[in-house]
């Protein structure tokens, strides 16, 4: 395992770079399948990162509670090197209730991961449907609790998300999200990145 933060390489009013991914109920989801919610929520995120699975309540947590707000998980880890990251264990989380999100999605190529400069699971980005574009508002953590044991005190995206909503605008500086690195299958590091 190997702790990194994320930084940013989408700034604050870039649009939301497009995918089209499996997702673990069978269907393809691009930004448009999330067309009609006021936010949207990106995380990328695995099933074995104990900083991940750490996060999977809270993201829960902000599902339940707007309904505006698309939360997206996406997996772009190397199943083949980290099998427990597969597709397979994907369903299986969504179907014994331990993820609840709107879609968790399948990053097989890693190229999505590449293209929102994901850094390490969870890295989570928060974008405002701004007339049917996706422009992003905040990248950093979900909460102040960096590590898998800290206490949360603070909720920090759930505020986010409120002043948005709110039509508010996100002023705090990006907090880095820590966790595991994302696990870039050989030769499809991105130029971003640096170990």
């Amino acid at each position: 395992m190997v702790e990194l933060e994320s930084e940013d390489v989408l700034t604050a009013g870039d649009v939301a770079p497009d995918f089209e991914l499996s997702g673990v109920d069978g269907e393809t989801y691009s930004l448009s399948s999330f067309g009609d919610s006021e936010a949207l929520l990106v995380v990328f995120t695995c099933n074995h990162c104990p900083y991940a699975k750490a996060k999977f309540d809270e993201m829960n947590r902000l599902t339940e509670a707007f309904e505006e707000v698309a939360v997206v998980g996406i997996n772009p880890n190397d199943a083949e090197e980290y099998p427990e990251d597969d597709f397979e264990t994907m369903v299986e989380r969504v179907e014994d209730g331990t993820i609840q999100w709107d879609a968790y999605l399948h990053d097989e190529s890693q190229e999505v991961a590449a293209a929102y400069g994901a850094q390490c699971t969870p890295d989570p980005f928060l974008f405002k449907n701004d007339d049917g574009e996706f422009r992003l508002v905040y990248h950093g953590r979900l909460d102040d609790a960096p590590n898998p044991d800290d206490e949360v005190t603070d909720r920090e995206m759930k505020r986010h998300i409120e002043t948005l909503l709110d039509g508010g605008e996100i002023t705090d500086e990006f907090a880095p999200s820590r966790g595991c690195s994302i696990k870039w299958k050989p030769g499809n590091e991105p130029e971003y990145w640096e170990q």
